[in-house]
């Protein structure tokens, strides 16, 4: 039906928006005018996206270090059972 409402994602961000400044916030999702501090944002984007690439190297290594170590136990097991054996 013509006129019907449609879902969308409302993110965090927009939700900090709004109580920082409701007007604010209509303006840009409501009104559709851009914000004035272009820069800005474009640099705290590009912020978010270094944060994010860092959070995900530090979780790709945190698993390697943890396969690195079940790797070492699983050679020192074999290391004893072969002193025991041999």
């Amino acid at each position: 039906m013509a006129g019907e409402a449609t879902d969308r994602i409302i993110r965090a961000s927009e939700v900090g928006r709004y109580v920082f400044c409701a007007h604010a916030w209509w303006l840009g999702s409501v009104e559709g005018i851009p914000s004035a501090h272009r820069r800005e944002m474009a640099a705290g984007e590009a912020t978010h996206r270094r944060h994010g690439r860092r959070v995900r190297a530090s979780a790709t290594l945190a698993r390697l270090a943890y396969l690195l170590l079940a790797l070492a136990a699983l050679a020192a097991a074999v290391a004893l059972l072969q002193a025991l054996g041999g």
